[in-house]
């Protein structure tokens, strides 16, 4: 038997007191009020909502190290990213390094792989995986499901995991940017529970209306959080925080308390915070996680006050699992697993040569998962269609990974490189190799980093080559937190030092061949409009 006391923060009944927790065998067993007023603060532990941990680049079993120093108890994981590299074998890998560590995690049964028919992957999880996932203990959804087209169009395959989730109760998470009207009602009404995607209150508002759930993201590339915390005043019943992808320099200084911060900053009552921040998620997926109730499993902070909230103390089932910045959860080897079949590339292979007309752009909006399509004159020398750094129109490459296939070929701008090149293994969400850069020989030298190697980041420029190495499904480092956020802040630097104007370049990079989210991407088949949902020409008539 343990004791802890403190100011007791009762977010369900919204009250603060004095009070001393027992605790034994991982659980709360018994609450007592207490006269005198405590100098710490105990308050529920933090939940990340929806996150694809391999967004990390690390293993679970690293990310919960990390994350618990943050106030983090418990995340709901969709382990989608592994998923399209290595099928069952990825989610199966993800569950079982998760279990070497106390922070909790909820899987989720994937239910787009590969995300889309547009793109190739390293696997398929179909209705018959999906169910034998959801028998699990360990899945407690359903999966985001991206490829909304499918559910308003009444796709069968897509009608089949949604029954079977059904068929096992358990939830199902949704994924529609920008959905609105007729359309936005189908797809709630298939059952669909949250979405994550909302970038506008007005947005959000009209889903909250029809019964669903808002997942409030600040990730490292996509950044809701100033936009939709106003919900938070006349909606915190449904709302929960999320970080969705955050990179490792960006995880290394905060988590799910840096969004509970800025709300308590923006004037949001201390009471919905938490709600959203600790108690709405355990409630929506039914997790095994406590509240700060007599019989709940001992998780909790101890924090300084409830103005600066800094954590004390994380607590998971009753064990002290970080301490004033410390974590105390001992690093486990990690097993590597891989999927990664092409051979090294030819210069050639780069090459666009010029047809006719102007040529399509995909242009990149900081902070965003959302582009914006331009046509423009293209640059050409000797026949072919090439990057212009003055104009900022770069070259943009997805190389199949899986097996070999003529490279895509596009143009994107907003990465602003004036030299070098930048590539990556990680590429939502078939995750094959994607590149932007000056010259084709920079590209090639890029692209050829990470094949050598079967997976990581790169940048290279006419003096300077260096490399994150990714050899967990060519997603996750196999190396300690703090050396991955430091190697990768390495990575972010270089790729600004080449120009980038970009807040995360690589993690926008990465998302510039997510063909679910509009309006216009590039996967490894090519140029894709992610509006009409089918392939583009790169070369345009007109101008717009």
């Amino acid at each position: 038997m343990k004791t802890v006391s403190g100011n007791i923060v009762d977010v369900l009944n919204s009250e603060i007191y004095p009070g001393k927790l027992k605790i034994a065998n991982g659980k709360i067993t018994d609450i007592t009020r207490e006269t005198k007023k405590q100098e710490t603060y105990i308050i529920p532990g933090f939940v990340d909502a929806h996150v694809h941990i391999e967004s990390s680049m690390l293993p679970p079993s690293e990310f919960a190290r990390v994350a618990a120093v943050h106030g983090t108890v418990a995340v709901v994981s969709d382990p989608h990213e592994i998923a399209n590299v290595l099928g069952m074998e990825g989610v199966n890998y993800m569950i079982e390094n998760a279990k070497t560590v106390p922070l909790k995690f909820f899987f989720g049964a994937p239910s787009c792989v590969p995300a889309s028919p547009f793109e190739t992957n390293g696997a398929v999880i179909g209705p018959e995986h999906v169910e034998e996932l959801l028998k699990m203990a360990e899945i407690k959804y359903l999966s985001e499901i991206m490829n909304f087209p499918a559910v308003i169009s009444g796709a069968p395959d897509i009608y089949a995991k949604i029954s079977i989730a059904k068929k096992y109760r358990k939830l199902i998470d949704g994924h529609a940017p920008g959905l609105t009207g007729k359309d936005l009602g189908k797809y709630a009404s298939a059952g669909i529970s949250t979405d994550h995607e909302c970038f506008t209150r007005k947005e959000a508002r009209e889903k909250i209306k029809i019964g669903m759930k808002i997942i409030i993201r600040e990730g490292s590339a996509a950044e809701n959080l100033d936009e939709l915390i106003p919900l938070l005043k006349n909606h915190d019943e449904s709302c929960m925080f999320c970080s969705d992808d955050k990179h490792p320099d960006e995880l290394i200084r905060g988590h799910i308390n840096n969004l509970v911060k800025r709300s308590l900053e923006c004037g949001i009552d201390l009471m919905k915070v938490l709600k959203v921040a600790c108690i709405n998620p355990v409630l929506h997926y039914g997790l095994d996680v406590g509240m700060l109730r007599h019989g709940d499993y001992a998780d909790f902070l101890v924090v300084d006050d409830l103005n600066n909230l800094n954590i004390l103390k994380t607590v998971i089932n009753g064990e002290t699992v970080a301490e004033e910045g410390r974590s105390l959860i001992t690093k486990t080897p990690t097993e590597i697993v891989n999927n990664f079949n092409v051979s090294k590339r030819k210069l050639g292979d780069f090459t666009l040569p010029y047809k006719s007309g102007n040529i399509a752009v995909i242009e990149a909006i900081s902070g965003q998962l959302i582009t914006k399509k331009l046509v423009v004159p293209p640059k050409i020398v000797g026949g072919n269609v090439v990057s212009d750094p003055e104009r900022d129109i770069l070259k943009i490459v997805v190389v199949n990974r899986y097996r070999e296939a003529k490279v895509a070929i596009g143009f994107v701008k907003n990465f602003g490189l004036k030299k070098g090149a930048i590539a990556a293994s990680v590429a939502h969400d078939s995750h094959n190799i994607i590149a932007t850069g000056v010259t084709d020989e920079d590209i090639c030298r890029a692209v050829n980093l990470i094949i050598e190697n079967k997976g990581g980041l790169s940048a290279v420029s006419k003096n300077r080559e260096i490399f994150l190495p990714l050899p967990i499904a060519g997603l996750m480092s196999n190396e300690d937190y703090p050396t991955v956020a430091e190697k990768y802040a390495l990575m972010d630097s270089t790729a600004r030092a080449f120009g980038s104007r970009l807040d995360a370049p690589f993690m926008s990079l990465s998302f510039m061949a997510l063909l679910v989210i509009p309006s216009i991407k590039l996967s490894d088949r090519g140029l894709f409009d992610g509006e009409k949902f089918a392939f583009m020409n790169i070369f345009q008539e007109g101008m717009e």
